[in-house]
């Protein structure tokens, strides 16, 4: 029997204007099997370092503080965070959250934990799984990617001064993709050779690992217990490469969805920083769109002080000076309103996003509500390991409510925030880190 003319395949492609894109969720492509299937849950985690401004209540800078003025639905936002206020019913903004751990940890050492919660106390600086790998545990087989690691800096950094928000179930930094271009290609390049060579070359990655797993076995009985634990370490990424064989086969077959080569300025980079944040903002709209992940991490600048790539970033709105700097000098007269007009930056290329995914729509709702964006800082004021500067976006269809300023407890771990985004992704959890329970306030 033909297919009613009405009802379209999930692969149908919309064409024109020089481009090629996955449709989003139309009524007509829920028949059969697909009529009874969930849209996609997603998942988004920004990161930015150095803190806030964090004047007085009766300073008269008070406007160019980070956090709004009264709490609850009554409260009103300052400068650096206005251009949220159109999307004020999609929009909660979080304060006096922070993870234990992190308390006891340098000022600038938190960005590592900033997903994880973990204790990097001590010598070893073992840090835990981070929130978007803990959910790609559960959801990641479902897309192309796993999950979208990404950073200003790229790579992995070093500890306490990671360039990346993922860590792996063993706490291992996951490399971080910066350049424009290279998200663009991987995530919709056309591959290298046709489907078959694909094909044998991952299988042939597959028998060597296969190998390789297996003489391991013999290896350790040899070994004495030292080099046993760096056989473990080397076993372990040796496991992670063979999941990604995994996933990669699954996928041969299956083509990339096919996107405007213009539709990203590929060739932007760090020294362009209100194009570079457009470009990479982009990537992960279209990444999420296309539903070639639906998890994302994003960190905007890392805190090892002078040596971070977007410490050239206050330069492209006329402010002199680096970012770290900057942020030592928000208790200073006129220094609140210096910060404050680079937090307002940042919030401007966050707001875009927000719109771009409030505006597109997928079946009956927006990406926007399908989508939880979670954005925010490791330091209050910097070198402040308390009253993270938080805000969650999105996810209205997922159960989750705004339009407020809720203002917690120190007592109150940020990790329970991510219990509850873990549950709003329907992936199972009991407890995350250092949590004591869920989040009912961000819940309708």
């Amino acid at each position: 029997m033909s297919q009613p003319s009405w009802k379209l395949d999930r692969r149908t492609c919309l064409k024109g204007v020089g481009a090629s894109l996955a449709l989003p969720l139309f009524e007509g492509m829920l028949h059969g099997a697909a009529k009874n299937a969930e849209p996609p849950r997603r998942m988004c985690c920004v990161f930015f370092p150095f803190g806030v401004a964090m004047p007085a209540d009766n300073s008269e800078e008070r406007q160019w503080g980070w956090f709004p003025t009264g709490e609850g639905r009554d409260y009103q936002l300052t400068n650096p965070l206005k251009s949220l206020e159109p999307l004020r019913d999609e929009v909660t903004i979080l304060g006096g959250l922070s993870h234990p751990n992190g308390r006891k940890l340098g000022g600038h050492d938190t960005g590592d934990t900033f997903l994880t919660g973990s204790d990097l106390a001590g010598s070893q600086l073992v840090n835990s799984i981070s929130l978007d790998q803990y959910a790609a545990q559960s959801i990641g087989s479902e897309t192309r990617f796993s999950s979208l690691t990404m950073s200003s800096d790229g790579g992995v950094g070093e500890p306490t001064r990671s360039t990346t928000l993922s860590f792996s179930a063993d706490g291992r930094p996951l490399p971080a993709l910066s350049s424009p271009k290279h998200i663009f290609q991987r995530l919709f390049g056309k591959e290298d050779g046709e489907a078959s060579k694909a094909r044998q070359k991952s299988e042939n990655t597959a028998s060597m690992l296969d190998l390789v797993l297996e003489h391991s076995r013999s290896l350790k009985r040899q070994l004495g217990k030292q080099d046993q634990q760096k056989l473990d370490d080397y076993l372990a990424s040796v496991r992670a490469t063979e999941q990604r064989v995994e996933q990669s086969q699954k996928w041969l077959d299956i083509p990339k969805p096919k996107v405007d080569t213009d539709a990203i300025d590929q060739s932007v980079d760090t020294n362009a920083p209100r194009e570079y944040l457009k470009a990479m903002y982009d990537l992960i709209f279209l990444a999420l769109q296309t539903d070639s992940t639906r998890l994302a991490t994003f960190m905007l600048g890392q805190v090892a002080g002078a040596t971070t790539v977007a410490n050239a970033f206050p330069a492209c709105i006329g402010l002199s000076g680096n970012w770290h700097g900057l942020a030592h000098g928000a208790g200073k007269k006129g220094g609140a309103e210096r910060l404050g007009r680079f937090d307002q930056f940042l919030a401007e290329q966050l707001a875009r996003f927000l719109y771009r995914l409030s505006e597109t729509q997928e079946g009956d709702a927006s990406l926007l509500d399908r989508t939880m964006i979670f954005y925010g800082s490791s330091n209050s004021k910097t070198h402040s390991n308390r009253n993270y500067p938080l805000l969650l976006a999105g996810g209205r269809g997922l159960g989750l409510k705004h339009g407020q300023y809720l203002r917690f407890e120190e007592k109150t771990p940020l990790a329970n925030l991510f219990v509850t985004m873990l549950d709003r992704l329907n992936v199972p959890v009991d407890t995350f880190a250092d949590s004591t329970g869920e989040m009912s306030e961000v819940l309708s």
